[in-house]
């Protein structure tokens, strides 16, 4: 079977992370993650993770793996983990302002520990998930899971973290204000040449401002779908697309539905409280 790139949107549909538990019988269909990483923890069974090009990991009950935007794997079980995505850039952020390795690991294959807390964590922050979501619950997650897996990774060296002015500039481009303003704001916050801030941005981001300005844009756009009444034109002018259809164009290329069917599917995704 071809192997995909899933979304994280695909899976989260406007919430600030995506959280499961999986219970797998056999083997998950080859895929990578285009723009998400991934933590799982093995609950029980016993199985393994094949990652193209860097070779197979072994997966038994405590284990806890950082799955990274470039691994191209296929688990195979009998298995029952917890399974929690994330988006790339805002990973890469918390990393920066951490001091952390961005790339979380910098080996062939995925960090592994095995850390019977791990599945604690994971069955906490799956427990969230269900209960209306929040950025702070995956600031929360980050900070616990980073002293399970970074000691087993330590980066060579000093840290490569994000400048400071890049932090600035790109968690201040998170204000609707600022994301109808565009690249031209970034620019201006960055305080930069456009030369030195396409430069920061591929290799701490890996995309262009463009890029990270679009995906800031439609990120955004998928939580307000998600979130609030408000109609697609106003999303779609707070987010700084010149127009609605110009938006709906561009959603749906990015997450193959229109803004209409994207809202429709997150209202069911969540939970109730239980």
């Amino acid at each position: 079977m071809a192997e995909r790139a899933e979304r994280f949107e695909d899976h989260a549909l406007g919430r600030p992370f995506h959280a499961a538990l999986v219970d797998l019988k056999s083997r998950s269909n080859p895929h990578s993650h285009r723009d998400y990483f991934e933590v799982m923890a093995v609950v029980s069974g016993a199985g393994e993770q094949v990652v193209s090009q860097a070779g197979v990991q072994p997966l038994h009950p405590g284990d806890v793996v950082l799955v990274r935007p470039r691994d191209h794997h296929t688990i195979v079980g009998p298995l029952r983990f917890y399974n929690i995505a994330f988006p790339a850039t805002g990973w890469r952020a918390f990393a920066g302002l951490a001091g952390l390795d961005p790339r979380w690991g910098g080996g062939a294959l995925p960090p592994l520990v095995r850390d019977d807390r791990g599945v604690d964590l994971c069955a906490a922050t799956l427990r969230r998930f269900h209960d209306a979501p929040r950025q702070p619950d995956l600031l929360r997650f980050w900070c616990d899971v980073v002293d399970l897996l970074v000691p087993a990774t330590p980066a060579p060296g000093p840290p490569p973290g994000i400048p400071g002015w890049l932090l600035t500039a790109t968690a201040a481009m998170s204000r609707e204000d600022h994301l109808r303003e565009g690249l031209p704001r970034l620019r201006a916050l960055a305080h930069v040449s456009a030369a030195h801030l396409a430069r920061t941005v591929r290799r701490h981001y890996g995309t262009t401002p463009t890029g990270f300005v679009a995906d800031l844009r439609l990120r955004h756009a998928a939580a307000l779908l998600a979130t609030t009444t408000r109609t697609v034109s106003d999303i779609a002018y707070a987010c700084g697309f010149a127009s609605a259809s110009y938006f709906s164009r561009q959603f749906h290329e990015a997450h193959g539905s229109s803004p209409r069917t994207f809202r429709d599917a997150a209202r069911h995704a969540f939970v109730p409280r239980r």
